[in-house]
């Protein structure tokens, strides 16, 4: 029927509709012609994949890779730190693209030896048209000289602060002009013209949407802010939300799709299903009503060809107790594929049922192809805090390797009523460790290590691990992974070529138990802090390393291809004790050169490896952190650059700094 309507259809419309197939046409072109030499989102493509064709840089000479330009995003630069480390960045090679301040090499910090007053940031800069932009921790979002580090412009917020880990492009169109979009910390969505820096008129008002409106739940304060950079798909803005942890009711979760024009609100997804929607039948009587939490508050991407954009959902609050939330939960911690233009569901895959684990479904999704009898089957890849990695088909959700739902532990706590069993793949194996046994498992890298574990894991009466999914129960637990994961928002990249994912894993356990809270307070019991399973005097985990891993991941055939240590720790390699990886956190880049470039972890590295084989084949010490992931981009120079957000901070690191550091092969002479 829909074709005769078409060939009824008068040759004017035939005709519009021809010139509007040409313009869609011409855009994925452009789009696809600037993914080979630019970084024109924040995981370089709609996929979310962050593997650049770019391939000057290579196995072969990334070894020469020196630091290019040094732009400081702070006001005001400290002297430089000193620091030890074979290949460390030293002040003297920050080129004349330097940033407000003008002050050479990374700021100090606390704990640096100097006053700045560095933030952290997760963000990764995009690269479009010959400009690199990106937000600050300092209030401002810049457009640089992606060749120097030259400030373009600047644009600042006024007491607000942008999306921590970037903003999205769009190219605009004859009535709007190339546009940057992202969210604020005081819940305001905002538009920017790319080349003046000043808000777009036409959006909003004055270039600002109220994001609070429509998703208050009737409650007069919340939380509510943008924490990731949103998407574009056409003519529409897609928005996750950063909602509260606790209490359980608050600011809604859902996700929402604007004009990307105007700011209009176009669609809007309960991501709590409602009665008479999919999955309201997860939820008993009106346990649904008010809920916060089940957010996007990481990564999406969207599949052109399909239409679909792929929503990873974090958990219900309250995120340890689920006594007023029996059930399901969903759309908690469930990979959602919506129609992008419409919002309406497709398909969803549930990774967690009846969340009391923080588990997070946050990382963006990887759309890959995945090889089965010669023929090539369009998949996503999705993992979450577990470290459990599903393959689906990216059409309709199903699973390309078998899932079981294994018995879980039961929870002890008064109210709470578990769910019996978990989702499993049985393919790729966990990214990292999942139980913990004190008798076999305990850190035993020094006496005082030891001493110091022995004594946390029997304090209290001691502390209990029952395998994967144990609860925060009335005793004192190990739970593995912890809160921070097996991975977090920073997930993973992809190699095309190669058909290998990347991962960067953390094996870190979060120790507490639930008590009863006071009469009248909003939830009936509570989780005792956020507690690490380690030293907090030097940041190592009390089971016995690795610590942090690289790991790489064969998608055709569900199995690992290497996994190697991530970090060092030096007092450690000093006593001949090796490979232990470190606390690591933030994403990875690959690359046609066959590289994978990493920094993430708390030795204030940032290496490359090998793609094929996990070797490390580049490494050079920063003065502050990168809890960031890095992006690479050519020049209109015709060089290739590696860029790093490094401003230290974070979960386990004192030393914090301000610098964004752009590499490249040295500059051959003319």
């Amino acid at each position: 029927m829909a074709n005769d309507r078409i060939s009824h259809m008068p040759i004017r419309f035939k005709l519009l509709g021809v010139i509007f197939s040409c313009c869609i046409l011409a855009a994925l072109t452009v789009t696809t012609a600037l993914a080979q030499n630019d970084w024109p989102t924040y995981g370089h493509d709609a996929g979310s994949t962050r593997y650049s064709p770019l391939k000057q840089i290579d196995t072969r000479n990334v070894g020469t890779l020196t630091p290019a330009w040094t732009y400081h995003m702070s006001e005001t630069v400290t002297q430089p730190i000193a620091g030890p480390g074979q290949g460390e960045v030293p002040a003297s090679v920050a080129a004349a693209g330097r940033g407000r301040g003008g002050a050479q090499g990374a700021s100090g910090g606390r704990g640096g030896g100097g006053g700045g007053r560095g933030r952290g940031s997760e963000a990764t800069p995009i690269v479009v048209g010959g400009v690199m932009y990106m937000p600050t921790p300092y209030g401002r979002v810049v457009a640089l000289e992606p060749e120097t580090g030259k400030e373009i412009w600047s644009y600042d917020l006024k007491g607000s602060t942008a999306s921590t880990r970037g903003v999205e492009y769009w190219p605009g169109d004859t009535t709007s002009p190339p546009s940057l979009f992202f969210g604020t910390t005081d819940g305001r969505l905002v538009a920017l013209n790319a080349a003046t820096g000043k808000p777009v008129p036409g959006f909003g008002t004055e270039g600002f949407v109220d994001m609070k409106q429509g998703i208050d739940n009737g409650f007069t304060r919340g939380q509510y802010s943008l924490s990731s950079p949103p998407k574009v798909y056409k003519n529409v803005l897609i928005t996750g939300a950063r909602v509260q942890e606790s209490p359980s009711l608050g600011y809604a979760g859902d996700t929402r799709g604007w004009d990307v024009h105007t700011g209009k609100l176009l669609w809007q997804f309960h991501s709590v299903a409602r009665p008479g929607e999919t999955g309201g039948d997860t939820w008993q009587g009106d346990d649904w009503k008010n809920r916060s939490g089940t957010n996007v508050w990481g990564l999406t991407s969207f599949d052109p060809q399909l239409g679909l954009i792929y929503l990873p959902y974090g958990s219900p609050t309250y995120d340890f107790y689920g006594g007023d939330r029996k059930g399901a939960n969903l759309f908690g911690n469930s990979l959602v594929a919506l129609d992008a233009q419409t919002g309406k569901l497709k398909w969803y895959f549930q990774t967690v049922h009846h969340d009391i684990w923080d588990y997070d479904l946050e990382p963006a999704p990887i759309l890959i192809d995945v090889t089965r009898a010669g023929k090539k089957i369009p998949a996503v890849a999705i993992t979450s805090k577990t470290g459990l990695v599903f393959i689906l088909d990216r059409a309709n959700g199903k699973p390309l390797y078998d899932v079981e739902e294994r018995a879980v532990p039961q929870s002890d706590v008064p109210g709470e009523h578990s769910w019996p069993t978990e989702p499993f793949p049985v393919k790729p194996a966990p990214l990292a460790r999942m139980s913990f046994d004190p008798a076999k498992d305990l850190a035993k890298v020094t006496p005082e290590q030891e001493k110091f574990c022995s004594d946390l894991v029997a304090a209290d009466g001691g502390m209990v691990n029952r395998g994967p999914f144990t609860p925060y129960g009335l005793q004192n637990s190990v739970v593995f992974p912890g809160t921070l994961g097996a991975t977090n928002w920073h997930g993973g990249s992809y190699d095309p070529a190669l058909g290998y994912l990347f991962f960067n894993t953390l094996n870190l356990a979060d120790v507490g138990k639930n008590v009863k809270a006071a009469d009248g307070a909003p939830n009936a019991y509570v989780k005792q802090g956020f507690n690490r399973f380690w030293n907090p005097a030097n940041y190592m985990p009390c089971q016995a390393p690795p610590w942090g891993e690289m790991v790489a991941i064969n998608v055709n055939t569900g199995e690992y291809a290497w996994r190697v240590p991530l970090g060092v720790i030096d007092e450690l390699e000093a006593k001949g004790i090796h490979n232990t990886g470190t606390m690591n956190m933030g994403g990875s880049l690959a690359t046609a050169g066959g590289l994978v470039f990493i920094a993430a972890t708390n030795d204030r590295h940032f290496r490359a490896f090998d793609s094929k084989t996990g070797k490390v084949v580049w490494d050079v010490q920063m003065e502050a952190g990168g809890y960031a992931s890095p992006a690479t981009y050519q020049g209109k120079d015709g060089r290739q650059y590696v860029v790093i957000v490094a401003a230290g901070g974070g979960y386990y690191d004192r030393r914090t700094g301000d610098s964004v550091i752009a590499f490249a092969l040295p500059a051959t002479k003319n």
